[in-house]
């Protein structure tokens, strides 16, 4: 169908653009961009005091199928993605089976086809079963869909197969998605190692976990001359190595979560079981030193790291409980209220943040601007639209959010994803006035 947004602020770091003008869709893609365009489409909608932004896109997130569907599927996560202004998501590898082969690679992509309203983007594992011992083809799972490549949260600690591993990627034109953490360190811990892990007498993951692996993938990256894409950083350590290393021109880029950029482990005195992941809530330094990283460019992506399970998963004592939180229908809010309000980043920012970065790392040349030829991927942002967020209402199987009850300003109210409004839902009660 064709579709005219009208009278919207266009935000799009891509093209420059940040004016009040309109945009015509056809064939689910961007027709033309321009004031007062003339066109009699099928649909319109009057965007007028609200603003839009390239469709964003989250390049971690575990949809958990096939394998673990108790937790999540590619059809509860994707809704909860279109809810939470996500046009776009990148699946991580650990579901069972991994995804180490073409043919796992292709069930998901077939899965998303049948039942997914957003975009669904695999991400392969670097070993087999993520065991960190032979590489995967990568060149076969890039060929059947993957675009990045990681084993997540199982690190790679030989460093031969590491090195081996970067340079594969590249040469499958990918990358490594790098989850950094030395595992004997951090093993057994559950929170931060510090003074609060110290007081509720449970064992800690150090901070020199997280830096040292950082440390160790960017000698690797940089005499390998590829790219590595350091996940979930959570350490100022672990973001002032990647700062430097950026300045020797190593291709390293970033990604912070909401959680880490909002959160400290002084929170952990609750044992809140939904303040347990990984990497673990950090000190204040730490939080502010990532904070800073939004404001200058240090961080390069936001990204949730979206880890849904079951509430009889997250009722364990907080030892024995699994780590992870669910964001993808949170972030939008968390961002826009407690970042963009308070003058900490810019729209402009926001949009490079979520959208921009992504679909350049990535290599989508269609996505993360919105231009005549690109994907008709939009979001459609409400600064001011205050809502509490409610566990009971996410369209996610996962519950296990920190952020049950906050009071925020800004949201999504509208999800395109080529040409489709894919939320708000048909029949929503709580669609936009858009």
């Amino acid at each position: 169908m064709t579709l005219l947004i009208r009278n919207g602020r266009l935000v799009d770091p891509a093209t420059g653009v940040d004016a009040l003008l309109d945009i015509l869709i056809a064939d689910g893609r961007i027709a033309q961009v321009g004031p007062k365009i003339a066109a009699v489409p099928q649909r319109t909608i009057d965007a007028t005091g609200l603003v839009v932004v390239p469709g964003l896109i989250d390049m971690h997130v575990h949809l958990r199928e096939p394998g673990y569907e108790a937790k999540e599927t590619i059809a509860t996560g994707a809704r909860a993605a279109a809810r939470g202004g996500f046009t776009t998501v990148c699946a991580m590898p650990n579901t069972n089976p991994v995804n180490d082969d073409p043919a796992v690679t292709g069930a998901i992509l077939a899965e998303a086809a049948r039942s997914a309203i957003v975009s669904i983007l695999p991400v392969a594992s670097v070993t087999r079963g993520s065991r960190g011992e032979e590489l995967v083809d990568m060149p076969a799972l890039k060929a059947a869909g993957a675009v990045a490549f990681s084993d997540d949260g199982r690190p790679i600690m030989n460093s031969r197969i590491m090195r081996r591993a970067i340079s594969a990627a590249a040469e499958a034109g990918a990358f490594v998605i790098d989850h950094c953490e030395d595992a004997a360190l951090a093993a057994g811990g559950c929170l931060h190692e510090g003074q609060v892990s110290a007081r509720l007498g449970l064992p800690g993951i150090p901070s020199a976990a997280e830096e040292i692996m950082i440390a160790r993938d960017l000698i690797l990256a940089e005499a390998a001359g590829a790219r590595v894409h350091v996940a979930h950083v959570s350490t100022a350590g672990g973001l002032r190595s990647v700062r430097e290393a950026k300045a020797r021109g190593v291709r390293v880029s970033v990604e912070a979560t909401p959680h880490h950029l909002l959160l400290t482990d002084a929170a952990l005195e609750s044992r809140d079981t939904d303040l347990k992941m990984n990497p673990p809530l950090r000190p204040s330094a730490d939080v502010d030193a990532l904070v800073e990283g939004l404001r200058t460019g240090d961080v390069d992506v936001i990204a949730t790291d979206h880890a849904p399970h079951t509430a009889e998963d997250k009722g364990q004592e907080f030892s024995l409980a699994p780590f992870g939180v669910v964001g993808l229908e949170t972030a939008v809010p968390l961002v826009l209220d407690r970042f963009v309000h308070r003058n900490v980043i810019t729209l402009a920012r926001f949009a490079e943040l979520l959208s921009v970065n992504p679909a350049r790392l990535l290599g989508l040349h269609a996505k993360g601007r919105v231009a005549p030829g690109a994907d008709a991927d939009l979001t459609i942002l409400d600064l001011e639209r205050e809502a509490t967020v409610d566990r009971s209402r996410f369209e996610s199987k996962g519950k296990n959010t920190p952020f049950d009850g906050w009071r925020l300003k800004g949201a999504a109210v509208m999800t395109i994803v080529q040409g489709r409004v894919v939320y708000p839902f048909d029949g929503d009660a709580r669609a936009s006035r858009a």
